[in-house]
């Protein structure tokens, strides 16, 4: 029989998937890097693609807040990506090119912002480079990244078809998990979270605080931020809440950061 060539740990012989194991290590603390951080994903489909009038505004906002707050900057990718994704299905791409595609765009978004943001320091940076933050928070830049994540090819497969789950929303909310940020924040076109797509349905009702468990039972056929989102939310261990706003109204998002209650917020319990 053969000897297997072991380090002595205390993972020694661990396949890393006993549930005991895990367990133990469950409630473990925790390095947060950045426990002041404040990430901001800016939608594409719901604010960047309304152009001027709408991310001006925004961006002077950000800029001025960032004075005082220490601020992550996150991109999506909009109607460019819903473009080249519809192309992509249409020829039968799989799943992780889906992923490398639609990356591409929220890429260009996040080099357009940070220029918009460049009396404020704003500088744009990778997702590779979040250990960065830091030292470019301390050097008084505003980071700017995009929202893809960066499985790339090695995107998970979609359960509902071949459509990326991990998007813009859930890089923003992986981003500000990895470097134990203090919120995480979702601009959109809407003032939160809605029973149904409001701008479809006037009578739609705002669901202004919610669990992740309670809005997983409800079974939303449509929801303005990504799934994935709820679904990893639980197991987060530094962002416990993810908080929705509409960002074509000045103020909201100056009032959040006061701790006024705007929009919606998900908690994870």
């Amino acid at each position: 029989m053969h000897r297997r060539f072991e380090l002595d740990n205390q993972l020694k012989g661990e396949t890393l998937s006993r549930r005991s194991l895990l367990a133990a290590y469950r409630n473990r603390p925790r390095l947060r890097l950045m426990p002041e951080l404040t990430v901001v994903k800016i939608g594409g489909h719901g604010i960047i693609d309304y152009g001027r009038e709408v991310l001006l505004p925004l961006v002077n906002e950000i800029g001025g807040l960032s004075k005082d707050n220490q601020m992550l900057v996150v991109t999506g990718g909009g109607v460019r990506a819903r473009h080249i994704m519809d192309i992509g299905l249409d020829l039968g791409m799989p799943t992780g090119v889906l992923a490398e595609l639609a990356g591409k765009i929220s890429e260009q978004n996040a080099i357009m912002v940070s220029i918009l943001l460049s009396p404020w320091h704003g500088v744009r940076i990778h997702t590779g480079d979040l250990l960065e933050l830091p030292t470019q928070i301390f050097l008084g830049a505003l980071p700017v990244m995009h929202g893809t994540p960066p499985y790339g090819l090695y995107e998970h497969p979609g359960e509902h078809g071949a459509i990326p789950p991990h998007r813009t929303d859930t890089g923003a909310f992986l981003a500000a998990e990895v470097v134990g940020a203090k919120r995480c924040i979702l601009l959109k076109n809407v003032n939160g979270l809605y029973t149904e797509d409001p701008h479809k349905n006037p009578d739609a009702e705002l669901i202004a605080d919610i669990t992740a468990k309670e809005l997983l039972a409800m079974d939303l056929d449509d929801m303005v931020l990504e799934p994935m989102i709820v679904s990893l939310l639980p197991d987060a261990r530094n962002v416990r809440e993810v908080h929705i706003i509409n960002g074509h109204i000045p103020g909201n998002l100056p009032k959040l950061l006061k701790g006024e209650k705007v929009g919606t917020v998900i908690r994870a319990e």
